[in-house]
């Protein structure tokens, strides 16, 4: 069982408990555990596993912890969450997606109102009913109708990172299987789209009866939903459905390209086909009733007078026009970064030290990092204020002095508050080696506002970049108001950078305003925002959004050397 299902096991069962009434110590243990797990860089089941260790060795877990965690490891399942997942409806815990809606307000909804379903609460707030409550209101009641239009929006899909992760455990098992001869992951997985709705794995193998049973018993698996000669549907434990086709050899790479999509680009590709009397489809090329091609992904698009073009550009938006004037860009590669200029540390929201970020950040062989803690605003992550601050930047200071092999940058991520001003002076932010300015709060404002903000911090003299631009949270809130062409088109005029937000729930800069971005010559970063000496591990999901974004080493600004990335400093 992976270290994220554990954690999983344990938000989900104090957010079911919270709904329930249960004491916060209760609930604190069980947060706290959740996030030990997910940040412990060794596997929980290794240690389970281990005759000669315990769960309770870890900080904060004590006997009652480490035996559920040992029950979720050797079963699979914990039956305590079982019973309060039986007690407490789905359609509760499904309002946890919601912005601004905890475990505290799902509880009321559920116990005074008696609201089961998202439906129920769309027509309690249509109704009016809601803003009658303690601790709700007009405002609280409009964001819940707003909230639940966004929710359906994403309904069904799941963040790549866990999709991923999912798919990498069955990956793993089915390769090393002696009747499967290749393997891959197909569908919105492999274009790395930020979600996914399922999972597609396509394989070649002497016999198919092997691989479907591997993947019937999986650990992973819940259920097998249909099962036939060549293709397998099966349900995970997360609830995500996945299905294994088994391709004959001489089909794999017509397959391959088939479902991994998209429509848009499949059209394309069957209409170049067609164009010049051919037939593409999921068994391969054909002329009249004789296969051309089918066998590699390459040959497929050399039918139709093109070069492979990678999975991450396959959205029908200017990879053909690429293609054709043999100018694909040179994706990103992970290996490129040299530095992470976006990272907390115990002094305030983060768990781990300056040095001890600087360590992981060695390990992982950058050559330069900024710490950039929260400014005051942000009151929940004990911000700093100017006198903090400046006592931070003297350790950062110290610890650069007495740390070889790395930069360490004095950083600061400032918020742009809501009447358009920085949450530090000036005379503050001329201090900084690197000062990301953000938006937080206030992310309903008008447009006009929120261009106001913008501008304020792009036109300062002292800020370096605009983190995660829109402040959006993927599937749960949307981005702030704005004309991003506009944004953009200022940051280049003032030389200032724009971030690829590396977390799985952020993504931002998108995809498709990351082109944008490059195309008007502004320098990105990619950052993972890391909380943690674990944190920098979502780097890979910040290179996936900029590959979909067509970009190459030399549009993002930390791919650089030390001494070049010096003179873009402002």
């Amino acid at each position: 069982m992976q270290n994220s299902e554990i954690a999983r096991a344990f938000d989900d069962l104090a957010d079911l408990l919270e709904i329930d009434g249960a004491n916060a110590f209760r609930l604190r243990a069980y947060r706290n555990a959740s996030r030990m797990i997910a940040d412990l860089p060794e596997s929980m089941t290794a240690i389970v596993e281990d005759a000669d260790r315990s769960p309770s060795e870890l900080p904060g877990i004590g006997k009652d912890l480490a035996e559920k965690i040992t029950t979720l490891v050797e079963t699979g399942t914990l039956p305590q969450l079982d019973e309060m997942r039986d007690k407490i409806p789905p359609g509760v815990v499904e309002m946890l997606r919601l912005p601004g809606m905890g475990p505290k307000k799902a509880a009321i909804l559920f116990h005074e109102l008696s609201i089961t379903t998202l439906e129920d609460l769309k027509q309690a707030a249509e109704q009016e009913q809601i803003r009658a409550l303690k601790g709700f209101g007009k405002k609280t009641e409009e964001s819940i109708l707003e909230g639940l239009a966004h929710a359906q929006q994403s309904a069904g899909r799941v963040f790549l990172a866990d999709a991923k992760i999912q798919a990498d455990a069955i990956f793993e098992s089915l390769s090393q299987l002696p009747s499967v001869q290749q393997i891959a992951a197909a569908g919105s997985l492999r274009r790395r789209r930020e979600t996914v709705g399922d999972l597609d794995m396509l394989i070649t193998a002497d016999d198919s009866t092997e691989p479907m049973d591997a993947l019937a018993d999986h650990e992973l698996v819940e259920k097998v939903l249909a099962r036939g000669e060549t293709k397998q549907r099966v349900r995970l434990r997360s609830g995500l459905e996945m299905d294994l086709r088994v391709v004959p050899a001489e089909s794999y790479g017509a397959a391959l390209q088939y479902f991994t999509g998209s429509k848009a680009h499949n059209i394309v590709v069957r209409r170049r086909a067609q164009e010049r009397g051919l037939k593409i489809n999921e068994y391969g090329v054909f002329r009249d009733e004789d296969a051309v091609a089918g066998q590699t992904e390459e040959e497929v698009y050399a039918a139709v007078d093109l070069p492979w073009i990678p999975p991450e550009l396959r959205e029908d938006r200017r990879e053909f026009e690429w293609a054709e004037n043999n100018a694909l860009p040179t994706l990103i590669e992970i290996e490129d970064i040299r530095g992470d200029l976006h990272m907390h540390t115990t002094a305030t929201d983060g768990t781990a030290s300056i040095a001890d970020m600087a360590a992981a950040a060695k390990k992982r062989k950058l050559k330069y990092i900024a710490i950039t803690d929260h400014s005051k605003r942000v009151t929940m992550a004990q911000g700093l204020d100017a006198k903090r601050l400046r006592a931070h930047w003297k350790e950062i200071d110290k610890v650069n002095a007495e740390t070889s092999g790395i930069e360490i940058l004095k950083g600061i991520e400032c918020d742009i508050l809501e009447d358009a001003t920085l949450d530090l002076p000036d005379d503050v932010l001329a201090e900084a080696d690197w000062v990301i300015a953000v938006l937080h709060y206030g992310l309903k404002q008008p447009q006009d506002q929120i261009h106001k903000r913008l501008l304020t911090a792009i036109k300062n003299p002292h800020v370096s970049i605009i983190g995660h631009p829109t402040g959006r949270l993927i599937g749960k809130r949307p981005g702030a108001e704005m004309n991003m062409q506009e944004i953009l088109k200022a940051a280049a005029d003032h030389g200032v950078m724009m971030e690829i937000n590396a977390h799985p729930s952020r993504l931002d800069l998108d995809d498709v305003a990351a082109a944008a971005a490059k195309d008007l010559g502004i320098p990105i970063v990619i950052s993972t925002d890391a909380h943690a000496t674990t944190g920098f591990d979502v780097l890979q999901y910040g290179i996936y959004q900029a590959r979909r974004a067509g970009l190459e080493k030399k549009d993002v600004a930390n791919t650089k050397t030390w001494g070049q990335f010096k003179k873009l400093l402002r």
